[in-house]
């Protein structure tokens, strides 16, 4: 703006002195000569006018960067100018938008995590602090919550890790052909016993002939544990937990129903993101997180349907061997 403002003076400045000369009899100028320099001047102020309705946007644009390189994520501009700089108006805001999402999740996240750690930590030292005073003796009793609270971080390390990779985009996958019946049933045998003690019926129906699936097994044994875990969560005594498997458009589907509580339609869109946890749950509200991450990650898709009092059936679709 600086340089194309003194352009005009510049010429300004010559048509002034030429007119002036002109005025004098020293040159004579025909009339295109007016008419150029008019048209000129025209041209130079459309010009002038044109630069300030781009240089304008660009300065909020500016102006709104640093605020976000400062830390508010907040910062928006408005859309105007030309269209490109519309686009561009429009494609800041969008970044902005997702950056203070961003920023806030994660802060939610970090809260979540300090209040998850917080109880087993808590529970961990109250029980240490009376053996070591002689309030309680160093029993099984008395280690017993001790254990379980030690167990409890353990499952939630390893769930953070599990999110922190596929965050990153660095889980490993080590992808093979599945045998999927295989599969469900030894995922099962090891939730057997949490079933029987809490007098849910577990068991699995899977058809013969079904190919096999092209993922890394430890994996979506993990992912399909959880599941399994979440739905014997909710599920009362005498209710039933049933894993079934099929295979539609070249994918292998993996089903787990159960006959719970359900889950409420406004938690329903959010079950699959981090920390989201029904009134009544007592998981850490990250299984079905994780599920999702390590289905994803293989190409596959998870999806629940539910309603209250009815049970819930979540699906995973695996890719099958071609």
């Amino acid at each position: 703006m600086w340089r194309l403002g003194c352009l005009v003076l510049i010429i300004l400045f010559v048509v002034s002195a030429l007119l002036g000369i002109a005025s004098r009899g020293a040159i004579h100028f025909p009339l295109p000569f007016f008419v150029g320099a008019f048209v000129l001047f025209l041209l130079l102020a459309a010009a002038v006018q044109g630069l300030r309705g781009v240089a304008v946007p660009v300065d909020e644009i500016i102006d709104a960067a640093a605020k976000i390189e400062s830390g508010d994520y907040s910062a928006r501009i408005q859309e105007g100018g030309p269209r490109q700089l519309r686009s561009v108006a429009r494609a800041f805001n969008s970044m902005s938008a997702r950056l203070q999402q961003t920023d806030m999740r994660r802060r939610d996240f970090l809260a979540e995590v300090v209040h998850e750690l917080r109880t087993p930590l808590a529970v961990i030292r109250a029980e240490a602090e009376a053996i070591q005073d002689g309030v309680h003796p160093a029993d099984e009793e008395h280690l017993a919550p001790i254990i379980d609270a030690t167990r409890s971080l353990e499952v939630l390390v390893e769930d953070l890790r599990a999110l922190a990779l596929t965050d990153t985009g660095s889980l490993a996958l080590n992808r093979e052909p599945v045998d999927v019946r295989e599969l469900v049933e030894d995922t099962i045998a090891q939730f057997a016993s949490q079933a029987e003690g809490g007098g849910v019926k577990l068991s699995s129906a899977v058809p013969d002939g079904l190919p096999q699936a092209d993922i890394d097994p430890t994996r979506i044994r993990s992912a399909l544990g959880n599941v399994i875990a979440n739905a014997l969560r909710h599920t009362p005594s005498g209710g039933k937990v049933t894993v079934t498997a099929s295979v539609a458009g070249g994918r292998v589907l993996i089903e787990v129903a159960d006959t719970g509580e359900g889950i409420p339609p406004d938690l329903l869109p959010h079950v699959f993101e981090r920390f989201v946890r029904g009134p009544n749950s007592k998981g850490s509200g990250l299984g079905l997180a994780i599920a999702h991450d390590i289905v994803v990650a293989h190409g596959g898709e998870i999806s629940a349907r539910s309603a209250p009092g009815l049970g819930t059936v979540i699906r995973i679709a695996l890719p099958a061997v071609k």
